[in-house]
């Protein structure tokens, strides 16, 4: 299915168009009815303790490695990248394995 240039410009300028019509519907309407905060927030209360679990988890997952990179990003705010390297070396090769730095 080809289309012309002028085709894709309509297409584009429609979908441009529609969700400027919704943006504006969100921010004048929606987003402050009494109705549709107490159903937002039911939702986000609803989804929160759906994954609270998920999150606690990603969290201990990751923890060795937001240590490594703040710890990382210590030392070069510093200028002493060299002494990370040799202090740290096993988080100095996490970060290199997961590709954070060269």
């Amino acid at each position: 299915m080809e289309l012309s240039d002028q085709q894709i410009h309509k297409i584009l300028e429609s979908y441009k168009k529609k969700r400027m019509r919704e943006n504006k519907y969100y921010h004048e309407t929606s987003k402050n009815k009494e109705e549709f905060i107490l159903k937002n927030r039911a939702r986000a209360k609803a989804h929160y303790e759906k994954n609270k679990e998920n999150k606690i988890k990603k969290y201990q997952d990751n923890k060795e490695l937001v240590s490594a990179k703040n710890l990382f990003n210590y030392y070069r705010k510093k200028d002493n990248v060299d002494k990370f390297i040799e202090k740290h070396e096993t988080k100095y090769n996490l970060l290199k394995s997961k590709n954070i730095i060269e």
